[in-house]
């Protein structure tokens, strides 16, 4: 089941093969550039890199402490439909910025000059879409603002500081990759443990306007750092389209991409609803927050795992089984245990290291599909981003009314099933059985691939 894979880094977001006019770069001596994987220049570059993925992806991934504080307020509780439409936000910003990937990443590629520029614009939007929602009480004008506005903003910041990396760093591309990946989980793991007081003492207006200010006060000095190591001039670049269509007949990768999509449509709802489970158990604010705080630390040791795991195994068989774990996970340690708070900690731990190293496999999936066609791995990674972005957009609605819909339990909790008189037990059936279709979904590429490997060795 051993196997070695070509390493194909989803930082890659630049094709190697890239034809430019004469024009297009500034003539330099090599020994003029930064040296590579080395140097102030590199490292300041990864550590500014790590503080933007924080910032970015932490405020979608820890929207569950705001939603709670937002359904605990009348003045937005009180308004038709706030228990459908508040928990599409945090959803909302992510699945966009997942699904602006196909888009954006070409964009960029094509006109590296204006990366910097991008970077700034979104920087700009993602502080000005807090500061803007912190002044509104309407629950649409918060969807427009705190979700999708910081979206796009956080899509034009995220995508020139991923493409830098793939300038700096080259034999330690791969950890590169880890501490910036690691920067996203960080923010998850930091930001519920500081929201719930700032919620508690000053409301979420308020800590809006001060997440609004501790963004820029971060970014600021940050993004001088997160530059190119190659400077292009205003002059646009032509890039080489992908060789191969072959992969639009691979079955393999129509395979991954339903695997994908089942796990994108239920990965994101106990990020979400979690810290509102908890409030439902009357676990104090802080224990509500620390569920979410450990689901993001869990995925940190979950991506790194899975990534190492991948360029020595089989990456369907790891994906079949943590799927099927996640799903078992989700029935027994949040469907039956969890009626303590020990029982949803453990949960959370469970959850972030066994879903949270899923997308660390997308390397070894795609690398037989791509082969040596770094452009076919860019154009298959967004895609792969889409689909996962379309289930993390489409999930809230969906758990948003399972959530409404009564359970069948009643009276005291003994299980996680009939927390509140059963008011999440169709949410917690509703992953369960996402991570369990994913997992047979996977089951299947495996079968495939291990035939195709033995169509292989039949051939020679």
């Amino acid at each position: 089941m051993s196997r070695q894979t070509e390493s194909i880094e989803l930082s890659t977001v630049y094709p190697q093969e890239i034809h430019l006019s004469q024009e297009s770069v500034a003539p330099r001596n090599e020994s003029s550039l930064a040296p590579v994987d080395k140097g102030f220049g590199a490292w300041s570059f990864l550590v500014a890199a790590f503080f933007v993925e924080g910032l970015v992806w932490g405020f979608p991934n820890a929207f569950g402490v705001f939603l709670d504080g937002y359904l605990s307020d009348p003045s937005f509780s009180s308004q038709p439909h706030a228990s459908s439409l508040l928990p599409l936000i945090g959803p909302l910003s992510s699945g966009i910025i997942y699904c602006s990937g196909p888009i954006i990443y070409p964009i960029t590629a094509r006109y590296p000059y204006h990366r910097r520029t991008s970077m700034w614009v979104g920087a700009t939007l993602c502080w000005a879409s807090l500061l803007g929602a912190s002044y509104t009480t309407k629950v649409s004008t918060l969807i427009g603002l705190q979700g999708i506005l910081y979206a796009v903003g956080g899509s034009l910041l995220y995508a020139p500081c991923i493409s830098y990396m793939s300038e700096w760093f080259v034999a330690r591309r791969g950890l590169a990759n880890g501490v910036i990946f690691a920067g996203t989980a960080t923010g998850g793991l930091i930001l519920p443990l500081i929201l719930p007081e700032l919620i508690s003492r000053y409301g979420t207006a308020k800590t809006l306007r001060i997440l609004s200010v501790a963004l820029a006060v971060l970014l600021l000095p940050a993004l001088p750092f997160v530059k190119p190591r190659i400077h292009y001039s205003r002059s646009r670049q032509q890039v080489t389209p992908p060789r191969s269509r072959e992969w639009i007949k691979s079955t393999s990768f129509w395979i991954l991409l339903a695997a994908n999509t089942f796990q994108g449509f239920g990965y994101f709802v106990p990020i979400v609803w979690l810290p509102t489970f908890a409030h439902a158990m009357n676990l104090s604010t802080t224990n509500s927050s620390l569920t979410v705080a450990l689901l993001n630390g869990a995925s940190v040791l979950g991506r790194l795992s899975m990534g190492y795991l991948s360029d020595k195994f089989n990456p369907w068989f790891l994906g079949m089984s943590t799927l099927f774990a996640t799903s078992l996970a989700t029935f027994v340690l949040w469907g039956v245990l969890s009626q303590s708070l020990a029982g949803l900690l453990a949960f959370g731990i469970a959850y972030g290291i066994l879903a949270g190293g899923w997308s660390s496999l997308w390397t070894g999936f795609v690398s037989p599909i791509a082969k040596d066609d770094p452009n076919l791995a860019t154009y298959l990674f967004g895609y792969l981003m889409l689909s996962r972005g379309i289930g993390n957009i489409l999930c809230t609605p969906i758990s948003s009314v399972l959530e409404t819909v009564s359970g069948s339990a009643v009276g005291s909790a003994s299980t996680g099933f009939q927390v509140a008189d059963g008011r999440f037990e169709n949410m917690i059936l509703y992953v369960g059985s996402c991570f369990a279709g994913a997992a047979g979904v996977a089951l299947l590429g495996w079968s495939l691939d291990i035939n195709t490997v033995r169509s292989r060795r039949q051939g020679v």
